[in-house]
């Protein structure tokens, strides 16, 4: 399988934090890039070209955006519903997520697109266990968007089935690098703020994936014969807890970090009262994947380590 055979790609999502930094990756690897956006195109040169597709659904058209492509890479997605108590979260996630991935996949294969792959999420298998998720684990999603992306999935497996399109579906733990936003950017401004902080002792283990070996991973399966019709399980490979990523986020800022102990009660009580329950819990629970599956049988290797991602993250910020 030659990679010449892959080179037209079209990115969806092209202008998010992953899309951005894709198009201009495999832009410079030699990859000519279609860049596909829901509105307000902009920063055209990290891609060839951007084309503007409207709102993602089961009826939104593909057909300019996939002219002439061989590879898709899915990004774009619904990933977070505000406060609207009018609307239904699983429908909402579901018409993007679901719908709008059959749609787009099943035009994909009238356009004579080689190889789909599908940027999926951890969330599928679940929220956290007491050992690192693995493919062949069952899945247990349990919000509205890890469901939508399971969902997803089965009906990329269909659509495969009917008409021979290669799918890979790339299941990810949270990603950082340059850009990141949310919870991963408010941890680097509590590591560089200098103020304690009550973290010391925390006891959990957590799977991330830096942008650079994302990148690198989907550059593998675009092309290697053996990853069509397969999922992986994607990560740096380097699991930590929450006090470590705090150290390694502060000493690449050239930082000691103030941390100490506080009781995981107080703690909880503390963070509930100023509405940051969630993010406790995602700072402080465990959730594990063992990424040997695409290692094994693809030999795809992590080019950076987490110490060198979290330094590559922090220029940035």
């Amino acid at each position: 399988m030659e990679i010449d055979n892959y080179k037209k790609v079209l990115v969806t999502g092209a202008n998010g934090f992953i899309g951005r930094n894709l198009c201009a990756f495999l832009k410079e690897k030699g990859y000519i890039v279609r860049g596909a956006v829901r509105s307000n195109v902009r920063d055209v040169s990290l891609a060839d070209e951007y084309i503007q597709v409207g709102d993602i659904n089961e009826s939104t058209d593909w057909q300019q955006a996939l002219a002439g492509v061989d590879t898709v890479i899915h990004l774009a997605a619904r990933v977070h519903i505000m406060n609207d108590l009018a609307v239904d979260p699983v429908e909402a996630f579901r018409k993007v997520n679901v719908f709008g991935t059959e749609r787009l996949a099943r035009m994909a294969a009238k356009a004579g697109v080689k190889r789909f792959i599908f940027i999926s999420s951890v969330k599928v298998n679940g929220e956290g266990a007491l050992r690192p998720y693995t493919e062949k684990d069952i899945p247990e999603p349990r919000d509205a968007y890890g469901v939508s992306k399971r969902e997803a999935e089965n009906s990329l497996a269909c659509i495969a089935g009917e008409t021979g399109l290669q799918t890979v579906i790339l299941r990810l733990p949270l990603v950082y690098g340059p850009g990141v936003k949310a919870n991963f950017k408010n941890l680097i401004k509590l590591a560089s703020s200098g103020l304690p902080l009550p973290f010391k002792g925390i006891n959990n283990r957590r799977s991330f994936l830096y942008l650079g070996n994302l990148m690198n991973a989907i550059i593998t399966c675009i092309s290697h014969p053996l990853a069509a019709g397969e999922t992986f399980l994607v990560s740096d490979g380097q699991d930590v807890s929450t006090t470590d990523l705090i150290k390694m986020i502060a000493y690449a800022m050239n930082k000691n970090p103030l941390l100490f102990s506080l009781h995981p009660s107080i703690l909880k009580a503390l963070c509930k009262i100023v509405g940051k329950t969630e993010e406790l819990e995602k700072l402080t629970g465990s959730l594990l994947v063992d990424s040997s599956k695409i290692r094994n049988l693809l030999g795809w290797k992590p080019p950076f380590t987490m110490e060198e991602g979290i330094k590559g993250t922090v220029k940035c910020i």
